[in-house]
């Protein structure tokens, strides 16, 4: 039941993606989470760092669109500046909001990988659809609202299950 919930990859940031392995895949595009992916839940905009990495994204030939179940008023002020397409109320792990991304980047499911703090959205959501799934740790937990908090008690639960069923090791993590 929780293995819809296993993510393909796991890391610690996307900073450790290994953009050249995800290439020699086939993903030609990535759909990412805002918060608690690229950056904290209540950081207005990308950091430095956040832009060298989307660049070196862009120059890989990566397209990029977020998917975020935030509102319009939040995506849209961080993705604006940076030039990146973006659902917003995505009710993520609905299809819907998947699908639209797919339009946007002109990709089909195997060409793309989604990329997301949470195992009942993100990876929930883009295993329902086959694509590569990658788990990051969230940025700022502390930040987090409470349907994420909700989230994230139901993860513990799957987690548990996981563990005996020897499917999730926590030195997997990168």
């Amino acid at each position: 039941m929780f293995e819809r919930l296993l993510p393909n990859l796991r890391l610690n940031s996307v900073y450790d993606l290994d953009i050249e392995a995800l290439a020699s895949r086939g993903i030609k595009g990535i759909i990412t989470d805002l918060d608690n992916t690229l950056v904290g839940a209540k950081e207005p905009h990308a950091t430095p760092r956040l832009i060298e990495w989307l660049d070196k994204l862009h120059k890989h030939g990566f397209k990029i669109v977020i998917v975020s179940n935030n509102n319009n008023v939040r995506v849209s002020r961080f993705a604006d500046p940076l030039g990146i397409p973006y659902v917003p109320l995505a009710r993520k792990p609905s299809n819907k909001a998947f699908r639209r991304a797919f339009e946007i980047l002109g990709l089909r499911e195997d060409q793309t990988a989604v990329i997301g703090d949470q195992m009942m959205t993100d990876v929930l959501g883009g295993n329902r659809l086959g694509l590569y799934t990658i788990l990051v740790l969230p940025i700022a937990p502390k930040d987090e609202g409470v349907m994420t908090r909700v989230n994230r008690l139901m993860e513990r639960i799957a987690l548990r299950s996981l563990r005996k069923k020897g499917l999730w090791y926590e030195e997997e993590a990168k």
